[in-house]
């Protein structure tokens, strides 16, 4: 991923173990890209579904743009992801089969200032291993603190 960031699902990485990645298109209106130039998205309670043969992003907040007035879009809108039919056939199976989760990580402008989302294929996390990746990082910031101060 290069460019700028406009969101970001930080919460993805407690819930779920993220596998592969992906980056898609997002088929937007006029006021959607206004709207994300302003910097303001929400993908945090987002998710992914298979619909037919292709993919839609359900969930993902996309304010409405100020100056559009009646021309304004839906802001929870199911919004079609634009994806390679490789990539499409592979996480359809992995979620067919496998019973995996298309978590969005990212949402960003890439280098031609297109707007681009970063799937994960994922699978969810056990309370115990939440529990376990919660200890762990307590465990690292207090060794780095002791270390720290240690010298």
């Amino acid at each position: 991923m290069t460019g700028k960031l406009i969101a970001e699902n930080r919460r993805a990485r407690f819930d779920y173990f993220l596998e592969e990645t992906f980056e898609a298109g997002l088929m937007l209106t006029g006021t959607e890209v206004k709207s994300l130039r302003n910097g303001r998205a929400n993908i945090a309670e987002s998710y992914a579904a298979v619909e037919g043969r292709e993919v839609v992003l359900i969930n993902a907040d996309i304010p409405p743009y100020n100056q559009a007035n009646r021309f304004n879009h839906e802001p929870r809108r199911p919004r079609k992801l634009l994806l390679h039919r490789k990539q499409l056939d592979k996480l359809i199976g992995a979620v067919q089969r496998e019973g995996r989760t298309i978590i969005p990580t990212k949402l960003y402008w890439n280098e031609k200032g297109l707007a681009k989302l970063e799937l994960s294929l994922a699978k969810g996390k056990k309370a115990h291993d939440k529990r376990e990746a919660t200890a762990e990082r307590d465990w690292q910031r207090d060794k780095a603190r002791l270390m720290r101060d240690r010298g």
